[in-house]
């Protein structure tokens, strides 16, 4: 670990000059016509930036036209594409990435559109499906495209972590001084407060409350009881997927671990097994009997009152 370090000071040091060029406006973003909301993190890995846009999505898709804009991580396809228009898929997951066709099967009300450039995708997402609020997730650290509100997440161990290559950061905690508003993810199992000079604190809480089939129809928790399943997911961590599993008493005989946005080529549901997954790992597959998805909705106590307030400013 001693030798990563001197690589973690020149990470440092490469984040701040960068942030220093923006903040100085010697690098200058780019502004849409409508407005933009951020939800990012400060470190690589899962802190629950997708379901709280889905959660934004689903609450503001009654006032505005919201369209989500990614990246599309490990998407088979370059340039800006619509994946879906208020619920109507257009390309496949392959040519998506599985994050943006998750949010595109789970968002009916919304549209989802995949971009390099963040910038050219959110034009595409005013000028084609007339969006009136563009949700940008995973955009913290994708300054070239002005925002009107940056949501940052953080987890409890953010707090102490280093930058890559040491730990997991991104960028440092000092960073937050960019944000309008910070959430404190996964409560719900690791419990702890945070302060950061004035900034509006919030706390993430996710309630697991039913399964989702293989097409993606809400079934009972109870579905499950008394069943022993075999348990696997390709998340940035995996172990909390396994940890919530525990705590809601479902059987679990076995416990698959696999890398972040794994394809599953090779893995093959047996006949005779129930098998328990995260919904974006479920996209995968082609439907089955045996296959379910653990789902949630999530808490977050007074985000969205604070969210339209500043909206409507």
């Amino acid at each position: 670990m001693f030798l990563l370090h001197p690589f973690s000071l020149i990470y440092r040091g490469a984040v701040a000059l960068r942030n220093t060029l923006y903040d100085r406006e010697v690098l200058k973003c780019k502004k849409l016509p409508v407005p933009v909301i951020s939800v990012g993190n400060l470190s690589v890995g899962g802190t629950g930036k997708t379901s709280l846009v889905r959660h934004l999505t689903e609450k503001l898709g009654d006032e505005f036209k919201v369209a989500v804009l990614l990246r599309g991580y490990k998407r088979k396809s370059r340039g800006s594409l619509v994946v879906s228009q208020w619920g109507e898929l257009k390309v496949d997951l392959p040519r998506s990435g599985d994050e943006a066709f998750l949010l595109a099967r789970m968002l009916p009300q919304a549209s989802v559109v995949v971009s390099e450039s963040r910038f050219e995708g959110g034009m595409l997402a005013v000028e084609e499906l007339k969006a009136e609020l563009i949700i940008l997730d995973d955009g913290f650290q994708h300054r070239g495209l002005c925002r009107d509100l940056d949501i940052v997440l953080l987890r409890k161990r953010d707090i102490k972590d280093k930058l890559l290559p040491a730990g997991l950061l991104r960028e440092p905690v000092s960073s937050l001084s960019r944000a309008e508003a910070i959430v404190l993810s996964y409560q719900e199992i690791e419990p702890f407060d945070f302060k950061f000079g004035d900034k509006p604190i919030f706390k993430m809480f996710r309630r697991f409350t039913h399964l989702l089939n293989t097409k993606f129809e809400r079934i009972p928790l109870d579905t499950l009881k008394d069943r022993e399943v075999i348990a696997f997911a390709g998340l940035g961590s995996n172990e909390q997927f396994f940890e919530v599993l525990q705590r809601l008493g479902i059987k679990v005989k076995k416990r698959l671990s696999f890398p972040d946005h794994h394809h599953y080529e090779d893995f093959k549901l047996e006949e005779g097994e129930v098998y328990i997954t995260t919904p974006k790992d479920m996209i995968k597959f082609p439907p089955s009997e045996n296959l379910f998805a653990l789902d949630f909705e999530i808490e977050v106590e007074g985000l969205l009152d604070f969210v339209k307030a500043k909206l409507y400013e």
